[in-house]
């Protein structure tokens, strides 16, 4: 059973990263990459939710990763890729200062509190001008260094390919590291928080510990994709992660169904290729989300990924005995 999980999962590895060959498409390659920092902020927020925390500022976490790698390239001339790394660090730096105080409240409380947070780092964000230039943003930030293979080629990050792959190679190490997380001793004990942590803490478990553990895992991936993000985009603006691109962050996790590891990643995939296949729909994305939201939620309570479940159990009933 192990080995077939393993030869699908590299089946599915090989097949991601041979998209790209067969798409050429400039918009359909940025669509892509939008995709792939999605499933990587959904993925890290589902991880939060398996202690039954909902957060609504994660979008603000995304930010402290994409401004504090944006400065130290662009200001003290660090690398890219250090730059990068610390600013998921600092996005981590930052969840675990505030963590064991906030995560010792529950559910409506937690995310009240986190919704008031990732406001508070957008008003940072946008009255720190010396270092964050406002509501102007940040301009001409620098794409990420070129590498050079063995001195035979170079890869050059200003086209859109290369990005595409960094980002997936990216998503694989976030997605893998969450996985094993989510299979292991300590994701069980995530799971028995979140169905009754008083419960859990009756049994020794330290449940503010553990809360707080996840917590500033997940912002720590926020801020790295918060961090490629910037240097992809090469302009940063507050507003870009105000309280809507949390809420489409959680709707990505909601829809995608976050019961199961898999979830996260549909809900972001789809609910990313949506606004961009119906180009139409691109200014209504609020109504189209909110629709897309209740008929989940209505219909298929366990999200998406419980779609082929629920049509499989259709069909069964259909049969004659």
């Amino acid at each position: 059973m192990r080995l077939g999980k393993g030869l699908s999962f590299a089946l599915l590895i090989v097949l991601v990263f041979m998209v790209p060959i067969f798409i050429r498409n400039q918009y359909y390659l940025h669509v892509l990459i939008l995709c792939a920092i999605n499933i990587i902020l959904a993925s890290s927020l589902r991880a939060i939710t398996t202690t039954g925390q909902i957060s609504l500022g994660h979008a603000g976490f995304m930010s402290i990763g994409a401004y504090t790698s944006a400065i130290l390239a662009m200001k003290m001339g660090l690398s890219t890729y250090a730059a990068l790394i610390l600013g998921g660090v600092a996005a981590m730096v930052v969840a675990a200062i505030i963590a064991y105080p906030v995560t010792r409240v529950r559910t409506v409380y937690f995310a009240m509190l986190t919704l008031f947070l990732g406001e508070v780092i957008r008003l940072v964000m946008t009255e720190g001008r010396a270092l964050t230039a406002g509501t102007s943003g940040l301009m001409n930030i620098p794409h990420l260094d070129t590498i050079s293979v063995l001195g035979l080629f170079s890869i050059d990050f200003t086209s859109k390919l290369p990005n595409l792959y960094f980002v997936i190679v990216l998503m694989m190490i976030t997605l893998l590291f969450l996985y094993s997380v989510d299979r292991s001793y300590i994701g069980m004990t995530f799971k028995a928080i979140s169905q009754d942590d008083s419960l859990a803490a009756s049994t020794g478990i330290n449940v503010a510990r553990f809360k707080a553990m996840i917590f500033y895992m997940g912002c720590f991936f926020a801020g790295l994709a918060g961090s490629f993000y910037a240097h992809y985009m090469s302009v940063l603006t507050p507003n870009s992660f105000g309280l809507f691109a949390s809420i489409y962050i959680l709707i990505y996790v909601v829809v995608g169904g976050p019961g199961r590891f898999a979830g996260a990643i549909i809900g972001a995939l789809v609910l990313t290729l949506i606004p961009e296949i119906f180009r139409v729909l691109k200014e209504y994305q609020p109504y189209v989300f909110v629709a897309v939201l209740y008929l989940v939620v209505f219909l298929l309570p366990g999200g998406i990924v419980d779609l082929p479940g629920v049509i499989r159990r259709k069909i069964q009933r259909g049969r004659p005995e």
